[in-house]
């Protein structure tokens, strides 16, 4: 595992809970906190354009009905989902993922990108997210970890942009998970905090692959999962992770961006 270069710290859904989700808002935040790495969701507009959303409707960010997979890029960029999470940010939207990226860059930010198909829309958005990053061509990305719960979008992407380094999503571990990730030529798996065990990733690291768990917000609990082996972890509150005093025998936690 010495090969491993990817921060152990990455702020969920760009900057966790101090940020609208998905925003270029918090990629600003995540920096500035000192994160290195951000995790976000993408999904097709109704026109096909890769935006950073999590939801299939706009309802609990935008508190509005709509569903992303029938507006047009132009309208969900025209959409705030900043004013419902506090006043501060009203009038930040649903950013295309090729700004995202373009921040990321400037920041100086590593992304995992989760490919997030609304239902039916596995394929096409695995593949238009794959030839979007193409496209743009490595000299112009951030260091990208591209990830999906969907083994279709996953392997879409991964016939465009072969290259770039990807993980397969469980909710728990499971044999089944591990055996697709191997398939895929995964480098992680990412798996949920929920019900995970010390020997589950030490079976993972055995089949020589890393573990990811999200969503880890307790300093605590991020030195656990550390000397289990586990290699990063996303949270929504990287704030606490960052600015926790390192314990005597696993000094993870004041450390963790550099694991």
């Amino acid at each position: 595992m010495s090969d491993w270069s990817w921060p152990a710290l990455i702020a969920h859904r760009c900057g966790g809970a101090l940020a609208p989700e998905n925003t270029l808002a918090g990629l600003g935040i995540a920096a500035r906190l000192g994160c290195v790495a951000v995790e976000f969701d993408v999904m097709l507009s109704g026109d096909g354009v890769p935006v950073l959303i999590h939801d299939e409707t706009l309802e609990r960010t935008a508190g509005r009905r709509g569903e992303v997979f029938r507006l047009s890029a132009e309208a969900l960029q025209a959409t705030d989902v900043g004013c419902r999470f506090h006043p501060a940010f009203s009038g930040e939207t649903i950013p295309r993922l090729d700004a995202a990226l373009s921040r990321c860059f400037q920041l100086g930010l590593a992304a995992n990108l989760e490919i997030k198909p609304a239902a039916g829309f596995e394929v096409d958005t695995g593949r238009t997210v794959g030839r979007l990053l193409a496209g743009i061509g490595p000299g112009g990305l951030p260091p990208l970890l591209l990830s999906s719960f969907s083994e279709q979008a996953l392997e879409a992407a991964a016939a465009e942009v072969e290259d770039l380094p990807r993980a397969f999503l469980a909710e728990r571990f499971d044999v089944g998970a591990l055996t697709t990730a191997v398939r895929l030529s995964c480098v992680s798996l990412n798996l949920g905090r929920q019900g995970l065990q010390a020997a589950q990733v030490a079976a993972v690291r055995d089949a020589g692959l890393r573990t990811l768990v999200y969503t880890v917000n307790a300093p605590d609990e991020a030195r656990s999962l550390t000397e289990w082996g586990v290699v990063g972890v996303f949270s929504d509150r990287p704030d606490l992770l960052l600015t926790a005093p390192a314990s005597p025998d696993a000094g993870t936690a004041a450390s963790i961006q550099s694991a």
